[in-house]
């Protein structure tokens, strides 16, 4: 009688429940750490600093964060037609919009969503489109650093440690917009380690990739969307801060606004999910803000930016699935 031994699990599955549990820990923490300080101010007060806004004030802030949601998305219309696409603005912003239902997964896997849809529907493997992502990220990067340096420059306050952030934003996206620097460091990296060097060929490659996205025409306008995109987001926290009572000004908003969501980056965790929030409050009270509306006001924040963009890309994902799932069989019936 033959024994067969049940098949351990792979590699891959460990990886997808570490994810999954990094994940749950991260949106734990997070719901454990507003329900603690809300309670330490008083949950009467939270409340009554949540009924303060009215509807008209809720659509004020989604309408300021679809404005973000939108302009990037033109700038990913323009950044896919740069790279030689034959994509559509509305298929392009399909897939940008999409993606965001993976925001807050670890790994970025929204990125490789939006480049497994291309894939489908235009044929072009993964090493074509990976530029594609890089000037992307780049350009956030890039319009993020310059609204908090614009931010603390006209700013009555200082943040701690805003400087090097914006900086160390400034710098990696030159970095990214620069083909011949980004091939020569991964080639110093492989030369360093003397490993992975298929990985690095493709870095390469797709560095090298990026020089049809440095015109500059181009930038200039993808940094415009980009500004516009996230000092929309910016304006509606401080206008949230202002109807809740909070004596901030214009420009310390939103430097706390681009800081914490830049440190929330900086964590690794998904979607900033912890660190975002933790700066924000912690940059609020600096500022004099109470805890009664600081918590409140994050939390608003953050469902009107982060869980709104979740929300946007849950209700696309399955029409983008769709459509491209059709353009694969076009191609493979073509």
């Amino acid at each position: 009688m033959m024994i067969t031994r049940p098949h351990a699990p792979g590699p891959g599955t460990d990886t997808r429940l570490r994810d999954r549990m990094i994940l749950g820990g991260c949106l734990v923490l997070l719901v454990v750490g507003l329900i603690g300080l809300a309670s330490a101010t008083g949950w009467d007060e939270v409340r009554a600093q949540i009924a303060r806004l009215g509807l008209g004030q809720v659509l004020v802030l989604l309408a300021l964060s679809l404005v973000n949601y939108l302009f990037r998305g033109l700038r990913w219309h323009l950044f896919a037609r740069r790279l030689g696409l034959d994509t559509a603005l509305v298929q392009n912003l399909r897939h940008f919009l999409g993606g965001f239902a993976m925001s807050v997964t670890p790994g970025r896997v929204g990125e490789l969503v939006r480049m497994r849809w291309i894939r489908r529907e235009t044929g072009w493997p993964f090493e074509r489109t990976a530029p594609l992502v890089l000037i992307d990220r780049a350009s956030d990067l890039a319009a993020m650093g310059l609204i908090l340096a614009l931010a603390l420059a006209l700013s009555t306050t200082g943040i701690m440690g805003a400087v090097p952030v914006a900086g160390l934003a400034l710098l990696a996206s030159f970095v990214v917009t620069r083909p011949s620097l980004l091939a020569w460091m991964s080639y110093g990296a492989y030369r360093a380690t003397g490993r992975f060097g298929r990985l690095f060929v493709r870095v390469r490659r797709a560095a090298l990739s990026l020089a049809q996205f440095s015109h500059p025409a181009t930038m200039l306008f993808a940094a415009t969307l980009g500004v516009v995109g996230w000092l929309a987001e910016g304006v509606a926290f401080f206008a949230l801060l202002q109807w809740m009572g909070a004596e901030i000004g214009l420009w310390t908003a939103i430097a706390i606004f681009i800081f914490a969501t830049l440190a929330g980056g900086l964590t690794g965790a998904p979607g900033g999910v912890g660190g975002a929030e933790a700066a924000m409050i912690a940059l609020l009270a600096a500022n004099h803000v109470p805890l009664e509306v600081s918590v409140p006001a994050t939390a608003i924040i953050r469902v009107t930016t982060l869980w709104f963009a979740i929300l946007i890309g849950l209700a696309v994902f399955p029409h983008a699935e769709a459509q491209s799932r059709k353009g694969s069989h076009a191609l493979e019936h073509g």
